[in-house]
C-alpha cells in the first residue's frame, strides 16, 4: 500500500512539475537562488580555474545552505557569508597563481533558460550569487543554490538532488 501511495504522489508531482514548467516565462523566479560564477576571459587557464572556484565556493556553501528550509533562510546565509565567499574564491586564484581577485555578491540577474537533469528554469531574472573572477568577462557556470537542486562532487562533477526525492525517500523508509 505504501508503494501505492508513493507512486501516486511521485505522479502529481510530476505533473505539477510539467504543468509549473509550462507557464509563462520566469514566473517561478521568485522561488529560487541561483549561483553564477563568471571567469576572468575564454582563455583555458581561466576557464580553469573558474572550475576549481566552483568546486571551493559550493563546497564552502553546501552545509550552509543545504539545511535551508525557505530561500529567505538560504539569501540570509549567502549574505552573511559574501565577505568569505570572496576569500575562498581569492584563495583558490592565489593558490593557482592568478593574480585578479575575487567578488562575490548577492543581486539580481538575467538567466537564458537552463535545464537541470529533470528541472527546466524559465528565461528570466532571478536572485543570484555572482562570483566575479578578474575582469568577469568569460565564459561562466551556473547552478542553483535553494532549492539545493546541484553541487559539486568535489571532482568536476554535477550531482543533481532533489529535495522531493529526498522526502519521499524518508516517508518511504
Amino acid at each position: 500500500m505504501k508503494k501505492i501511495v508513493v507512486v501516486i504522489l511521485l505522479l502529481f508531482v510530476t505533473v505539477g512539475v510539467a504543468l509549473l514548467g509550462m507557464g509563462t516565462k520566469g514566473e517561478n523566479n521568485a522561488e529560487y537562488l541561483r549561483v553564477h560564477i563568471r571567469a576572468n576571459s575564454n582563455a583555458e587557464e581561466d576557464q580553469t580555474v573558474k572550475y576549481l572556484v566552483r568546486d571551493a565556493v559550493v563546497a564552502f556553501l553546501t552545509p550552509a545552505v543545504a539545511e535551508c528550509e525557505t530561500k529567505a533562510e538560504a539569501m540570509a546565509a549567502v549574505k552573511a557569508r559574501l565577505p568569505s565567499i570572496s576569500a575562498v574564491a581569492d584563495g583558490v586564484l592565489r593558490e593557482n597563481g592568478f593574480l585578479y581577485g575575487a567578488r562575490a555578491s548577492l543581486r539580481q540577474e538575467e538567466f537564458p533558460t537552463r535545464v537541470y537533469e529533470n528541472e527546466t528554469l524559465a528565461a528570466g531574472v532571478y536572485d543570484a550569487l555572482i562570483v566575479e573572477l578578474g575582469t568577469g568577462a568569460g565564459d561562466n557556470w551556473w547552478c542553483v543554490v535553494y532549492p539545493p537542486l546541484c553541487f559539486s562532487a568535489g571532482n568536476g562533477n554535477i550531482v543533481y538532488k532533489s529535495k522531493i526525492m529526498e522526502i519521499i525517500k524518508k516517508f518511504y523508509a
